[in-house]
């Protein structure tokens, strides 16, 4: 007998033999045993992932000689045929190969016959999206109301390109990706069965480079027993794959933790003497990074089984968590434009660099590469003026007294000035550029707003301006604001006419300066003032 490729050989025959989907399975398990059937499914999800095999299983459930239930035997004629593909109620229709309206329309005239053998007469269309739009029109009518011995199910990747009026007529289904987990478990039950050796490692690397799908798992475990000569091992999987040790993406992480670009570019190197695939390369050090993110903000959530868990524990506590951001932000830039690159290799050097070159460094330590560079000298901020300061005395406080309050010795108070120094922003800041103190009776403030500008005037922010100019003035003050026409100048006031003072200014420059007067003449310009705005 020839051999039977494990990917059919091991394809389930029952809803409990599915590996994941267990959302969509346990909706179907439902409606057999409660009789609950609609008469059009759509099976959603990427290749590989069970929407045939589901759609199979459920037409083995509807045309069982046992009866509908979503346990058939697998024993009967019916279940026999259906599990061989030559149960003649079943009609799959791959949609790829057969667009034309003709087909759709030659393919529906046998839908009102009843069913030869089975309970059912079952249409399974697979890739449905492939259809023409004429032939979805002469399917839309049978899909909405078939006779009851019709079931449709469809199958798709692609959902987005089916019409919403096909859409609103099935009940949809979206398979999920299988978890490498799931993929690498089952693997290891099925090799158990077919008496293989295998180690842990290599199908590990097999259930991820499957990308979710399990046929794709079966397919390249297949490819594996072939180039492993009957066993799977890490090294001859890595080799099939094109993958790389990860001690070598280990070892590119290290030097940028340590900042040396010669390390990472050595790295990258000795990796490339394997000729990797350089994309895959720069994913494996995304996702080592991702580990490592995770050891540092949630320990307890690090995978125990992951390869490299010591090495990413080490690294997360050598990296900032600022720099594995950084580098993380970076590489996803990097892979998405690492095809753009004139090589591929070079590519990857340069995102490593990247890194490097946009490192914070820490108070004192050298740049990361290249040699150093002359920088003009920065004024130091405000905040950090006082930190510089040296004390006069050891016994000095090291803290500066806070800038005294603009209050006059006779009780005035320059309120423009004050409000610039309080702690508030957004509405309440409004509120206190548009008031004028009218008067001030010791810790009693007496304040105006004009009408215009009433809707600011809450009692809850006259109770938080209050707070706040009681803590600038160093003790509780009370407030009094009242809504009256403001004859004295407000700070909203004068900034108003600071602005219009350093606009006049501007236009007075322009309009004064000899080159644009030249180019008035000689080009009979017109200078328009609206347009001058100062330079703050």
């Amino acid at each position: 007998m020839s051999y039977q490729v494990l990917a059919r050989k091991w394809r389930p025959r029952r809803f409990g033999e599915m590996v994941g989907q267990e959302h969509v399975l346990q909706a179907l398990i439902n409606a057999l045993d409660r009789d609950r059937l609609h008469h059009a499914y759509l099976f959603t999800g990427t290749r590989g992932v069970g929407k045939t095999t589901v759609a199979r299983i459920f037409a083995k459930s509807l045309n069982c000689e046992q009866g509908v239930s979503s346990t058939p035997c697998g024993q009967c004629s019916a279940c026999t045929e259906i599990d061989e593909g030559r149960f003649v109620d079943l009609i799959e229709v791959d949609a790829a190969s057969r667009t034309r309206v003709e087909d759709t329309r030659e393919l529906l005239d046998n839908v009102q016959y009843a069913p030869t053998r089975g309970r059912y007469k079952v249409y399974l269309i697979d890739e449905v999206h492939m259809l023409s739009a004429h032939s979805f029109n002469a399917l839309l009518k049978t899909l909405e109301e078939p006779p009851p011995h019709v079931k449709f199910l469809l199958a798709t990747t692609d959902p987005q390109k089916l019409p919403a009026t096909v859409l609103s007529r099935c009940l949809q289904f979206n398979l999920k990706r299988l978890a490498p987990e799931l993929i690498g478990d089952y693997l290891a039950k099925l090799l158990e069965q077919e008496a293989i050796e295998a180690e842990p490692a290599a199908l590990k690397q097999l259930a991820r480079a499957a990308d979710g799908s399990m046929r794709d798992a079966l397919s390249l475990l297949d490819q594996a027993i072939a180039h492993g000569g009957g066993r799977v091992a890490e090294a001859e999987v890595r080799a099939m794959l094109g993958t790389l040790d990860q001690g070598q993406v280990v070892e590119m992480l290290q030097a940028l933790a340590a900042g040396d670009a010669a390390a990472a570019l050595a790295a990258v190197a000795a990796a490339g003497e394997r000729a990797p695939d350089y994309e895959a390369l720069l994913a494996e050090l995304l996702a080592l990074l991702q580990q490592v993110a995770i050891a540092q903000q949630v320990p307890e959530a690090l995978d125990d089984n992951l390869d490299a868990r010591e090495a990413v524990l080490e690294l997360a506590e050598r990296m900032p968590p600022e720099d594995v951001q950084l580098y993380y932000q970076i590489g996803l830039i990097g892979r998405r434009d690492l095809p753009l690159a004139p090589d591929l290799r070079g590519g990857l050097e340069m995102v490593l660099l990247r890194m490097l070159a946009f490192r914070p460094q820490a108070a004192g330590e050298a740049p990361a590469a290249g040699p150093a560079r002359s920088q003009p000298a920065r004024p130091p901020s405000p905040q950090a003026q006082p930190a510089r300061k040296a004390a006069p005395d050891a016994g000095a406080a090291a803290v500066q007294p806070a800038t005294p309050a603009p209050i006059d010795d006779d009780g005035s108070c320059d309120w423009i000035r004050l409000v610039e120094q309080l702690p508030i922003k957004g509405v309440l800041r409004e509120l206190a550029m548009n008031c004028a103190c009218r008067a001030r009776d010791g810790d009693h403030w007496q304040l105006v707003v004009d009408p215009a500008h009433e809707q600011l005037l809450s009692a809850e922010r006259r109770k938080r301006l209050a707070e706040c100019l009681g803590e600038r003035l160093g003790r509780p003050v009370r407030l009094d604001i009242a809504v009256q026409g403001v004859d004295a100048v407000t700070p909203a006031r004068e900034r108003q006419r600071q602005a219009d003072q350093r606009q006049a200014q501007a236009v007075a420059a322009i309009e004064g300066d000899p080159n644009i007067e030249a180019i008035r003449k000689t080009f009979d310009a017109t200078l328009h003032p609206d347009s001058i705005r100062p330079l703050d």
